[in-house]
């Protein structure tokens, strides 16, 4: 017995219901990713249905915290409701959770919604040097999971202001110094690689995860080959603009010609992320509650639900 109900993109399309258009061309102009081709069409299709679920889903999730509190004779405490976007490199989880954020800030209820990446809790490349795990990087044990996990209980617990380290991909490294501030927002975004995940990649796994912070779970879903042309596609755009960059970490990259590109990118993904992907990110996809299915093309053709 399947734990999912399974929606075609038309089903699903139904759900949006009176849902508002809130995001215009130029907007999605800033949201897409490179080599993503999402349209209006899309996020009325895919997104809009999926804003006015979480919309629900927040809002019941507030009354329940409200009631608690009733029944505890306790002041109404902020606790932010927290949603978890997994999914591969390049797979278009970045994009989702822009389009989500862009979304549900624009429903009249929670109008402070907070995107953070676990980029910022990668381990310092210094460290990741240290450890031998520099061609490990996105793996479990290569984030600091303790900073990621004490950071979701400060948001949880209400705390007035938490820092976040900030990643820099032209650098491929935590920026010294830099800092973003999370300031008890009403919803708050967490996506990366790894956060459905139940270790960290030690011996003796963590008795609390990352995920048991969820109030929501979405697993950005494709077929392996699909993800490593994107994969493949991404490196030939950025080895023509951000490589370019002297100071980007893969300079180095830039002069390659086509050939020497693809087979570049190519082993990075044999290498390295698609080997995390069949290791450590696939095997969490059920856990979601909700599995957003891509085709070669990147837009959505399904939508699995998980039951309650």
């Amino acid at each position: 017995m399947t734990r999912y109900i399974h929606f075609s993109k038309s089903e699903w399309a139904n759900l949006r219901a009176a849902t508002p258009m809130t995001l215009s061309e130029s907007d999605l102009e800033e949201l897409r990713g490179i080599n993503e081709k999402l349209s209006l069409d899309e996020v009325a299709q895919v997104y809009l249905p999926l804003s006015r679920l979480l919309n629900l889903y927040v809002g019941a999730t507030q009354q329940l915290r409200q009631t608690t509190d009733t029944f505890l004779g306790k002041l109404p405490a902020h606790v932010p409701y927290v949603i978890g976007i997994a999914g591969s490199v390049a797979v278009g989880k970045s994009t989702t959770a822009r389009v989500i954020q862009a979304l549900l800030a624009r429903w009249p209820n929670h109008p402070q919604v907070d995107l953070v990446t676990t980029d910022g809790f990668l381990y310092p490349n210094r460290v990741l040097e240290e450890r031998g795990l520099m061609a490990r990087k996105g793996f479990p044990e290569s984030y600091d999971v303790r900073k990621l996990l004490q950071f979701l209980a400060d948001v949880k617990s209400g705390r007035p202001e938490t820092q976040v380290p900030v990643y820099s991909h032209q650098l491929y490294d935590i920026v010294p110094d830099l800092t973003h501030t999370v300031r008890q927002p009403h919803i708050v975004i967490v996506e990366g690689l790894n956060v459905l995940q139940t270790g960290d990649g030690r011996k003796t796994p963590p008795q609390t995860f990352v995920s048991d912070f969820f109030d929501f779970s979405i697993y950005v879903d494709a077929d392996e080959d699909h993800v490593k042309q994107w994969y493949v596609d991404r490196f030939l755009t950025l080895r023509e603009t951000v490589f370019r960059e002297a100071q980007a970490y893969f300079h180095r990259y830039a002069s390659l010609n086509d050939d020497e590109a693809r087979r570049t990118a190519l082993q990075i993904w044999t290498g390295i992320n698609g080997l995390n992907l069949r290791e450590n990110i696939l095997p969490t996809r059920e856990r979601a509650h909700l599995i957003l299915e891509k085709a070669a093309d990147h837009t959505v053709t399904g939508v699995k639900l998980r039951k309650l």
